[in-house]
């Protein structure tokens, strides 16, 4: 498997200073900085990307288990909601939110709630994460 690579470039103070981030493949080209992380100042924030990271993973997980039990979704869509908190002298990421519904033809709600639970337990990002307690919430849409 291939490794992925990210570039960040940081000129100046936490707090008055300004990055960029960039990868290889053209996906990522974006402004972060302090504001957008603890405010809601312009560009993205290392949390906003794992937000991203986490509900495309989580995604592709449940997706592969539900379609490896023979009832491949039509549609899964999660949102994750990342908590950035000041703690102690520093900060740290506290939580993760996981929000998802499916349309899954021939499966029950209770198939599909268990099926998340795996998907949330064997997700790589989740697994990444394990450090910090992870929610879901999940939703059967017929």
């Amino acid at each position: 498997m291939p490794t992925k690579t990210a570039d960040a470039v940081w000129n100046g103070s936490l707090m008055d200073g300004k990055g960029h981030l960039k990868t290889p493949s053209g996906a990522l080209n974006v402004d972060y900085g302090w504001k957008a992380r603890a405010e809601d100042g312009p560009g993205t924030s290392p949390e906003e990307l794992i937000a991203a990271a986490h509900a495309g993973c989580f995604s592709m997980a449940l997706s592969h288990m539900l379609a490896t039990a023979g009832h491949a979704p039509t549609k899964i869509h999660t949102t994750a909601n990342v908590t950035f908190n000041k703690v102690g002298d520093g900060f740290a990421i506290t939580g993760i939110a996981l929000k998802t519904e499916g349309i899954v033809p021939g499966i029950d709600e209770k198939t599909f709630k268990e099926t998340a639970e795996k998907a949330k337990a064997g997700c790589p990002v989740s697994k990444a994460l394990s450090a910090v307690p992870i929610t879901l919430e999940s939703k059967f849409m017929k």
